[in-house]
């Protein structure tokens, strides 16, 4: 699971000697990061429901395709609407309704009695989980000091993956308590409970100081600015007008033109593969998977856990070394190696054999994701594109990213077949052949960004 994340403003000033991390700074940050916990919940609660609501519903395998990617149009939107709210109304109380989102998504799905009932809950958890994926990192990246910014606002990622673990665990304990008709329900409604703290406690963290500035009140940011910790609180309000004041300048350049034509297809492209690799159709239908390959409910929650761990602790160790190892050793080798795996699964779904070596696979993709297009795709998108449009060059990438999460998963119950049965390995081959394509167009076309001033990349972007 990947973060839609906005670069970054300069919005605290770059002063080395900046205080460090208080209890408020502390608190806002963690209820900030919140959302990033219920956006991966959100994400990947639903495979454990699956089988529950295609039976319930008598669900064609479109129609749980379309109730599946419902949350994905949702997020599309969401990213894409996201940010006006967010800058008339402010980032956290934006997030407020997010938050409301999310419990109504979770009401709703807890007492759906049809399938358009779960859709329209989906769809709010989807605006949610979009909208999410924008404010979330904006109201980190907007409080955190230029020294702190990049871990504090790395808390979200962590939260994100974090969420999926914490999904998958849930319904594996929901499902070990023999529920009966009513799991699938307890499955989605519980995530009612974090978002209802998640509201809460939004309504006691400051506004960002950043936001408050582009209003006009210079003494609320001055205060929050102290309120956090911050040091040298005059001239960091005055990087954040020089800052506005540049964003304003280049808020009118397009995106679109002959000079920027490499920086967005890398953005298109990375975003695209970041997909097309099959990480969302495994979250998504990850138990699903497992009980095609023969395993039974129990054995597939469980498995479904395994992946979830190993996704956590690989992409720690990806947000650790990606400034030593480089963008592009990471996406290449992250290639190679969930291209590997995704072969062998393609082997055994085709040929009925160890099925046995099937979580380990799948363990192993998860790990080669998490820390090479996981860890490395917003962080490049957000360094390829000049100052004056790298707003709308995330946007561009958060776009391509939900849209083809969309359209994989509704697809791929379309494809999915029993372990055995003919061409039952087809997606699985999909997924590995555009590793290849991916290892061949990052190998090409790809430049280094490692340790390149962003003031730089303008030119890298021309000559490498």
């Amino acid at each position: 699971m990947n973060l839609t994340q906005p670069s970054p403003p300069e919005a605290i000033g770059s002063d080395p000697n900046q205080a460090g991390i208080n209890g408020a700074l502390l608190g806002a940050t963690l209820v900030g990061a919140l959302g990033g916990l219920l956006f991966g919940f959100d994400t990947a609660v639903i495979s454990g429901c699956q089988k529950d609501l295609v039976e319930l519903f008598s669900l064609t395998k479109g129609e749980q395709g379309f109730m599946t990617a419902s949350a994905m149009i949702g997020a599309t939107v969401g990213s894409l609407a996201a940010a006006k709210p967010g800058d008339l109304y402010g980032r956290r109380d934006s997030l407020k309704v997010v938050a409301a989102f999310y419990l109504l998504c979770a009401i709703g799905c807890a007492f759906a009695n049809s399938l358009w009932m779960i859709v329209v809950a989906r769809l709010l958890g989807g605006l949610a989980v979009g909208a999410t994926s924008v404010l979330g990192p904006m109201y980190l990246a907007e409080i955190a000091p230029a020294s702190r910014r990049g871990r504090l606002v790395a808390c979200f990622q962590v939260n994100i993956v974090l969420g999926v673990l914490i999904a998958y665990g849930s319904n594996y304990l929901l499902g070990s308590m023999h529920l009966g008709a009513a799991e699938w329900r307890w499955k989605l409604g519980v995530q009612a409970l974090p978002a209802f703290a998640l509201l809460a406690m939004l309504f006691f963290i400051p506004r960002s100081p950043r936001w408050l500035m582009m209003k006009g009140f210079r003494e609320e940011a001055a205060a929050v600015l102290r309120k956090i910790g911050g040091a040298n609180v005059p001239g960091q309000l005055s990087a954040i007008e020089e800052s506005l004041r540049e964003e304003k300048t280049g808020g009118t350049a397009p995106l679109f033109t002959r000079a920027l034509a490499r920086p967005v297809f890398l953005a298109i492209a990375v975003a695209m593969f970041n997909q097309l690799g099959g990480i969302n159709a495994l979250w998504y239908y990850a138990d699903q998977i497992f009980a095609m390959a023969g395993f039974d409910r129990s054995a597939s929650a469980m498995q479904s856990v395994v992946l979830g761990s190993v996704n956590l602790l690989a992409t720690l160790f990806g947000m650790a070394v990606i400034d030593k190892v480089g963008r592009k050793p990471l996406l290449i080798w992250g290639t190679v190696g969930g291209g590997i795996s995704l072969a062998m699964v393609t082997w055994i779904f085709n040929s009925n054999a160890h099925a046995n070596w099937l979580v380990w696979l799948l363990a192993g993709m998860v790990i080669c994701h998490a820390f090479g297009q996981g860890a490395v795709i917003w962080v490049f998108i957000s360094e390829i594109f000049p100052t004056g449009v790298r707003s709308k060059g995330q946007t561009l990438g958060s776009f391509t990213h939900w849209f083809m999460a969309m359209l994989i998963s509704w697809v791929f119950p379309l494809l999915a077949r029993p372990l055995g049965e003919p061409h039952a390995g087809l997606p699985f081959a999909f997924f590995a052949a555009m590793m290849v394509v991916q290892l061949v167009v990052v190998g090409l076309f790809f430049p280094e960004t490692k340790q390149v001033a962003l003031e730089d990349m303008s030119q890298r972007m021309k000559t490498k």
